[in-house]
């Protein structure tokens, strides 16, 4: 009951937003309905194992644990909305009345791709994301915000087309299987893998890969992101990266449990691998000289969807980091969003050359900013460090070790050019509106949230989320 509420309530509430004409009454109805999905979804983890289990909707470790991470994202994204539209970041030309309703309907579409256990609805709730979030991307009513949405539908059509062609595959390798066929529940699927027809499964994995690494940001079809991230308001950036990335990222999550199950995990991992370091290397060379820090933000997360990408491809103990990174990396790059909306708030570009001083106009969101540069960078006490060491780590064991030596190298580079574009934009004394600006407590409060949770992550892993990340990271072989 609980998980069809978690779905079907944010759905309704959106339809009712829609009829609200004041911007206050519907993002007070947004926040008060992301509240209460986070509370639904904190039920879960007290249920017993087993408990909201159907022939369509489940909840399983991994699904969970992505649930919970939408959860958390979405609630900071509302929170941080607020100040965000009632106090004029939008331009003239946007329509805030359609922002909530979409919003509400983006959340319930990602909430079914967490607890759907049937591949073909899985693979329906994630091209409702796409629908829902596309209008906000064009949020701005701008030329550029335009082309970014058009090219978002456009790629990610494309992609979730192979990626519906890979569960037809899949369908067809499920009825060489003897006996009646399984159809397309993930429960049954699993059970007859090892029965499957092997050229037609490697098939479908191939197509699910390529598809759902579409909307994952994986290279090579990764190219709608920088422009969508952009192009978006901050709060829906933060949603982008700190969310969407991973429902697509459980898709293909999916299929590798199908293809461990069939006995063809080395090749499964081979291909997570070569797309995971091609994604890497690709995003490292546009940080190093990219000078638009929301594009530079867009950039990061497809070397982070990357680094999970070769955890997983890696297995054993960089599963369980590639499980860790995901929560670090949503918190780290949802932060970062929200505190990117305050620096276009105050100084009118996201030109990185154009903004000087963060640190002394806005001390507060300049402290956070470089705090969250070091946690994405890696750098301890910050929960990312210990994420990407232990993917570093089991990635340094042999007969892979070249595969660490690059991981690693690869890693720095990308933090020598963020730093290199984000630092200058915290230092000076030039830019901006004049002196130093008081902060609106409300836009710092979802960034400092994410802050505290990389920091808590970095110094100390909840026992029940320590259990949760070894149970998701199981089900993927580690």
């Amino acid at each position: 009951m609980i998980v069809v509420a978690l779905v079907v309530v944010p759905a309704l509430v959106g339809l009712i937003a829609v009829r609200i004409a004041s911007a206050r009454a519907a993002l007070g109805l947004l926040l008060l309905t992301s509240a209460a999905h986070l509370a639904a979804t904190a039920a879960l983890w007290l249920a017993p194992t087993g408990a909201g289990r159907g022939f369509l909707l489940g909840v399983d470790p991994l699904g969970l644990l992505f649930l919970t991470t939408t959860s958390v994202v979405f609630l900071a994204a509302s929170l941080y909305a607020i100040p965000y539209l009632l106090h004029g970041t939008y331009q003239s030309g946007a329509t805030p009345h359609r922002f909530v309703p979409c919003l509400l309907w983006f959340l319930a579409a990602m909430t079914l791709v967490c607890v759907a256990h049937h591949l073909a609805l899985m693979w329906a709730a994630i091209e409702a994301t796409t629908l829902a979030s596309a209008p906000l991307i064009y949020f701005y009513r701008r030329p550029g915000a335009l082309e970014a949405a058009w090219k978002y539908l456009l790629i990610c059509s494309v992609g979730i087309a192979l990626a519906l062609l890979g569960v037809f595959f899949l369908g067809v390798a499920a009825s060489a299987a003897p006996g009646r066929p399984p159809g397309l529940t993930l429960e049954a699927l699993r059970a007859a893998a090892p029965l499957m027809s092997r050229p037609w499964l490697k098939a479908a994995f191939v197509l699910a890969i390529v598809g759902y690494g579409t909307k994952m940001g994986l290279a090579p079809l990764h190219t709608w992101l920088p422009d969508a991230h952009s192009q978006a308001p901050s709060p829906v950036s933060a949603l982008l990266s700190g969310a969407l990335l991973n429902c697509a990222f459980l898709a293909i999550a999916r299929f590798v449990q199908i293809c461990l199950a069939s006995g063809d995990g080395a090749f499964a991992r081979t291909l997570l691998l070569v797309l995971g370091f091609t994604s890497v290397a690709l995003a490292t060379a546009f940080l190093v000289r990219q000078r638009d820090y929301k594009r530079l933000l867009a950039y990061s997360s497809i070397e982070n969807m990357g680094i999970v990408a070769i955890g997983v491809g890696l297995g054993g103990s960089a599963t369980y980091g590639a499980m860790l990174h995901t929560v670090n990396h949503s918190l780290c790059k949802a932060g970062l969003f929200f505190l990117s909306g305050n620096v276009l708030r105050e100084y009118a570009t996201t030109s990185a050359s154009d903004v000087r001083g963060v640190l002394r106009r806005t001390p507060f969101t300049g402290a956070l900013l470089l705090a969250l540069l070091l946690a994405i960078g890696g750098a301890p006490p910050f929960g990312p460090f210990w994420s990407k060491f232990i993917i570093f780590r089991a990635a340094m064991d042999p007969p892979h070790a070249w595969a660490g030596m690059l991981f690693i190298g690869l890693l720095g580079v990308a933090f020598l050019g963020m730093s290199g574009t984000l630092l200058p934009m915290l230092q000076g004394t030039e830019g901006g509106r004049g002196g130093r600006r008081r902060e609106d407590w409300l836009t710092l409060a979802a960034p400092m949230a994410m802050t505290a949770g990389a920091v808590m992550l970095g110094l100390f892993i909840p026992p029940a989320l320590a259990a949760a990340l070894r149970n998701a990271s199981a089900l993927l072989g580690g």
